[in-house]
């Protein structure tokens, strides 16, 4: 039988000692210690692995206080790359007392509840260390303190300093400094910024920080994770020794996410590497550094799929992980500068953005540069090239790939759905019964002109815009793409009356604003070679019109027909 596919499995002792599959990133310890970083921020899009790195390190470094714990520990990284790089390397195994909080539970709709669930989160660690209340080293005091934060029966002031507080204890008893994780530490941030209460949660979480690894001398290092390099909030404020490592960065590059070699040798494991071009297509394309990386948590889901069926059509599974608000609120935001730039980007073009790395959640609103960096750096454009202008950096920017090209997508037209039902177009149905094509062109080129549009799927965007449009009508039925006659008419509109009127609309896509008008009329000529009007004669519409229909970008034409007949 083949491993497990660990789809929502974070955990690395559960990962090896299930049996499930994993990609080897263990030779993340080595450079760590390679390049001796005391506190390292690796920031990182959602779902890119920063969880279970953080999980592999704590069972490699942390010195559990039990011999046998740690002996297991140690077995789990058997056979995995790190047990080569040396013994400067394996010695460091189970060495360390260990801090891990992860901060993602603090997604709530209160400060109150979202300090609640920290407070809760470092009550959970202080316990998981209570070997600690057993050793003389500790003084009476410091046990009483430890037990209040523990029972989580501490103040405000208890638990943001808490974290120095505990690797003073640990190293009290152990003799050893520690090592900190902390998974996901803008997550409260982003949370806080959507609902309201950004301030209270920045002091908060600056707090933390500060006394954990600004002042700490108990500090070995640490490891932070999250999306976004959080600054002008000062929340790394003098913190001298931060080392940030983003997706520009050349260190580092290969342990977050899959890279290609490692994603044809899973599909040659599983058994289907025949269908490794549509997993390129659709999940690879984003650049850390110089490393050609893959979304690995879509990786992994759809090789789920595959396993249960060779033919299964891939889908955009990262749009579940996140709210995907950042977009929305592009797309409602967006002027006419910013939607000819989403446009140029949706059909496969590229954006000059100069970086600026200390973007924010309020930054997210902004136009212009700000606006781009949110989007690169949370992973919904990414690096096609970067070059050196003017004492600064500048990228040529580009959606990854096809998933992410599907949450755009997915997106504007949910927002064009929201846009027409707060319209009136009875100037268009009017237009339309009236025979009036050049009306009915003029009205649907200004929509166009206020809508974000994509061109590299031309033929199903403008299908979807003239339905939409057309079925906000209480007195017509629309349906489309029916068999008819000989084909299939793109767009039927007809009343619930069989003696009322109905229509046929064909489309069609131009290669260029000249073509607009030939083009219109041949649509308008193929209803009648291809009989789209037999469907509706039978069902017995005596009235019925017909129009051709061209687009090119923001033009439209319209050609009227030989009306009811």
């Amino acid at each position: 039988m083949k491993k497990a596919l660990p789809i929502g499995v974070d955990n690395f002792e559960d990962i090896i000692k299930t049996g499930y599959c994993y990609v080897d990133k263990t030779m993340l310890v080595k450079e760590l210690l390679d390049l001796k970083g005391k506190v390292n921020l690796f920031t990182r899009p959602r779902r890119f692995g920063k969880t279970l790195n953080l999980s592999m390190l704590r069972y490699f470094f942390e010195d559990t206080g039990d011999g046998e714990r740690n002996a297991k520990n140690r077995a789990l990284f058997g056979g995995l790359k790190i047990m080569e790089a040396g013994e400067r390397y394996t010695d460091q195994m189970g060495r360390y007392p260990v801090i891990n909080l992860t901060l993602k539970s603090a997604k709530q709709p209160s400060f109150q509840s979202a300090y609640v669930k920290l407070s809760g989160e470092i009550a959970d660690e202080f316990r998981r260390h209570k070997y600690v209340l057993d050793s003389d080293a500790l003084e009476e005091e410091d046990k009483r303190r430890f037990r209040e934060i523990a029972g989580g029966k501490a103040g405000y002031d208890e638990y943001s300093g808490s974290l120095k507080f505990l690797s003073g204890c640990l190293y009290r008893v152990t003799g050893m400094n520690t090592v900190i994780l902390i998974d996901e530490y803008d997550v409260p941030l982003e949370n806080a910024y959507f609902r309201g209460f950004y301030v209270e949660m920045v002091d908060f979480i600056r707090s933390l920080f500060e006394s954990a690894l600004k002042t700490n001398d108990y500090l070995q290092f640490a490891v932070i994770t999250g999306c976004l390099r959080i600054s002008k909030e000062s929340i790394f404020t003098g913190l001298n020794h931060l080392r940030i490592i983003s997706v520009l960065d050349q260190q580092y590059s290969e342990h977050f996410g899959f890279i290609e070699a490692e994603v044809l040798q899973m599909m040659e494991y599983y058994g289907v590497e025949e269908r490794f071009p549509t997993m390129k297509e659709w999940y690879d394309g984003y650049t850390f550094g110089d490393a050609e990386v893959y979304n690995p948590w879509s990786v992994i889901n759809y090789m789920y799929d595959l396993c249960a069926d060779a033919k299964a059509f891939p889908r955009p599974y990262w749009i579940n992980t996140s709210s995907n608000d950042i977009i929305k609120d592009m797309i409602m935001g967006a002027d006419r500068e910013t939607q000819g730039q989403i446009e140029a980007l949706l059909d496969g073009g590229t954006l000059d953005i100069q970086v600026h790395e200390e973007v924010t959640y309020e930054d997210m609103r902004a136009r212009g540069e700000n606006l781009w960096n949110f989007l690169y750096f949370t992973g919904y454009l990414t690096k096609k090239s970067e070059y050196f202008h003017e004492s600064s950096v500048f990228l040529q920017a580009r959606i990854p790939n096809t998933e992410v090209r599907t949450i755009y997508r997915n997106t504007i037209l949910g927002w064009f759905r929201r846009q027409i039902e707060k319209q009136d177009f009875r100037d268009l149905y009017r237009a339309m019964e009236e025979g009036d094509a050049r009306k009915m062109g003029e009205i649907l080129s200004g929509q166009l002109f206020t809508t974000i549009s994509f061109y590299d799927s031309a033929e199903s965007f403008y299908h979807g815009f003239l339905a939409g449009i057309l079925s906000q009508s209480q007195d017509y039925l629309v349906k489309s793409n029916r068999e008819s006659g000989n084909g299939r008419s793109d767009i039927y509109v007809k009343s619930p009356s069989l003696r009322g009127r109905a229509f046929v609309l064909e489309l069609k896509v131009s290669d260029s604003v000249d073509d607009l008008e030939a083009d219109a009329q041949k649509a308008l000529e193929q209803i009648y070679e291809k009989k789209y009007r037999e469907e509706l004669r039978t069902e017995g519409y005596r009235k019925i019109g017909c129009y051709g229909v061209s687009f090119y970008r923001k033009d439209c034409e319209v050609r009227l027909g030989k009306n009811w007949e």
